[in-house]
């Protein structure tokens, strides 16, 4: 196995002498510290809006119009079913979603975006694209392709 080149990229000051260990090359341990530094970017921008990144993928995906149950919601997050179950209800206390009757199962709820919710969720957006091009300015835009593709590939 070879040793990533960090000639490139300077290293995070003073654990220049971590980089030559074996995890370095490792990709789990990559995507876990490219998650870790990207989700606390990410947070950091959007804490100005009383957001985190879970509670902005569960507003964004109640206002894409595919109106995901909390089960839904819970198994494309891979997050507890409870912790959806506490975004959403701090989500709904804000005004920014609500709950409604599933149309196609009426024991079930479906989580839709409000007015006020699509509001918010433009500026989060607009946070999370601030974040993801201070994480990716190292690269260019057909890597950053190739990435959200490889990434894609992976994810599902």
């Amino acid at each position: 196995m070879t040793q990533p080149s960090t000639t490139e990229i300077p290293p995070p000051e003073g654990l220049e002498r971590l980089l030559g260990s074996p995890l370095v090359a490792e990709i789990e341990f990559l995507t876990a510290r490219a998650r870790a530094l990207g989700s606390a970017r990410a947070n950091a921008l959007l804490a100005p809006l009383d957001l985190k990144i879970r509670s902005y993928a569960v507003l964004s995906l109640a206002c894409s119009g595919a109106a995901p149950s909390q089960r839904e919601l819970a198994e494309f997050l891979l997050l507890d079913p409870s912790q959806i179950v506490a975004l959403v209800d701090g989500l709904e206390q804000r005004g920014l979603v609500k709950r409604e009757t599933d149309p196609q199962d009426r024991r079930s709820k479906v989580i839709k975006g409000t007015a006020k919710g699509r509001r918010l969720l433009a500026q989060a957006a607009a946070a999370t694209q601030q974040a993801e091009d201070q994480a990716m300015g190292n690269l260019t835009a057909t890597e950053r392709a190739q990435l959200r593709d490889l990434l894609r590939r992976i994810a599902f």
